[in-house]
């Protein structure tokens, strides 16, 4: 019978084409939405992830209370020793150790001078060992704006803006003015190797970006690091991966006695991420639920209106004496069978146009001038394992009550009136 009623869709392109390609339209928003949606807001996570938080950060816990101040008087010691037991404990991760610090950059003239000044953010990364993947996560390379990328000691990067205001170029000499570790004040020299832009102005204004080594000397911190972060290789944020690592490493290492013990604080407990990681969570299905309802209902309207088009056809097979139940039920395998290609294509488009976002990507840097969030400049799409299942839902079932519904009125009316709907 499934062979026949397939047979029958596949012959009679009325009774088929248009149901699936409304089926296809409808599953492909769906999925396309969802992995829209998911790739906004899981972008702006990975986005601060990358630049601030991690997935999860170790400090010691009186840095951790004092985090908006980037008090490095009271950071991690024998990082190195850490590090070791981090990469063997925990291998599902990748560990690497950073420097945030706080300072004034003087630009000199050709005389010695001070130029022009500025306050600046900076930001101490494993530019120079080969053995860690910082620039290419922060995508420091794409960000070039003018020179090269450090390639020797007492090379520094700044971003463009901050560089014109400054006056520098590529090849100046400026100068860090800042506090050491221990409190003392620190007059750094750094060769300007070339300027950077990521395209969010919280990121554009005034930074600058070291050599982890090179800040390691300008402010008196052997061996020791602020902060550790931590990234799961998949390469996306698992708030409950997260949460098991931090409790186990908490356990294993925190001591509430000593307040420069190793303390683990995972993405969503820091920079009041808490609240956007849930929204993100609630977000994604509340827009793709809403997208479901509304293309359940149009899918709905085309089943009925559909089954109500076959009234005529109904009343032949009635008349040749087929069961009401009988016809009743085929409407119901062919509006499945109709679901399942409508869903199937529907999801290939879907995942086909959900990638070109995500490969791609949509540039909205011009839309981000003066925001003071940190956003990607570009929007991309992120295809998950629900994408793949997700448009057959209201694909199938939609289409199902639809014609269930039209389907109805078989057994409220009379074979006789059935037939002579037929003849007009």
């Amino acid at each position: 019978m499934i062979k026949f009623l397939l047979i029958g869709l596949l012959r009679d392109k009325g009774r088929s084409l248009v149901p699936v390609l409304v089926v296809a339209t409808g599953v492909m928003l769906c999925v396309f939405m969802h992995a829209y949606v998911s790739g906004i807001m899981g972008e702006t996570i990975e986005m601060n992830a990358k630049f601030t938080t991690g997935h999860v950060k170790i400090m010691t816990k009186a840095y951790s209370d004092n985090i908006d101040q980037v008090p490095n008087d009271l950071a991690l010691m024998d990082v190195s020793a850490l590090m070791g037991d981090l990469k063997n404990e925990y291998q599902q991760m990748e560990w690497v150790p950073r420097i945030k610090f706080g300072g004034l950059i003087d630009a000199p003239d050709q005389n010695g001078e001070t130029k022009a000044q500025g306050p600046a953010m900076g930001l101490g990364l494993d530019l120079l060992s080969g053995n860690s993947s910082e620039k290419e996560r922060l995508k420091i390379q794409e960000s070039l704006v003018r020179g090269a990328m450090p390639e020797k000691q007492g090379e520094i990067l700044l971003s463009e803006e901050f560089s014109q205001k400054l006056k520098v170029n590529p090849g100046n000499e400026i100068t860090l003015i800042g506090s050491t570790m221990n409190g003392s004040m620190t007059m750094y020299n750094f060769i300007v190797a070339g300027t950077i832009r990521f395209g969010s102005s919280v990121l554009d204004r005034g930074t600058v970006i070291a050599d982890l080594e090179d800040a390691r000397l300008a402010l008196d911190m052997v061996d020791a690091a602020g902060e550790i972060v931590g990234y799961f290789k998949t390469g996306y944020y698992n708030q409950d991966k997260a949460a098991g690592v931090v409790q186990k490493f908490n356990s294993e290492n925190y001591d509430p006695e000593n307040e420069y013990s190793p303390f683990m604080l995972s993405l969503k407990d820091q920079d009041n991420m808490s609240l956007f990681v849930d929204m993100s969570e609630y977000m994604v299905w509340l827009v793709t639920f809403i997208f479901i309802i509304a293309m359940s209902l149009v899918l709905w309207n085309a089943g009925l209106l559909g089954g109500l088009r076959r009234y005529g056809e109904m009343g032949v097979r009635l008349a040749i004496g087929e069961e009401k139940k009988h016809v009743y039920f085929t409407m119901i395998a062919e509006s499945v069978m109709i679901g399942i290609m409508g869903s199937i294509l529907g999801t290939v488009l879907g995942l086909f146009f959900a990638f070109l976002i995500q490969h791609y990507g949509i540039d909205i840097s011009s839309m981000m001038e003066g925001a003071s969030i940190l956003m990607p400049s570009k929007i991309r799409a992120h295809i998950t394992p629900v994408d793949f299942y997700i448009g057959f839902v209201p694909g199938i079932i939609s289409t199902v009550i639809g014609t269930a519904l039209s389907g109805i009125g078989i057994f409220k009316r009379k074979t006789a009136q059935l037939f002579k709907e037929l003849e007009t």
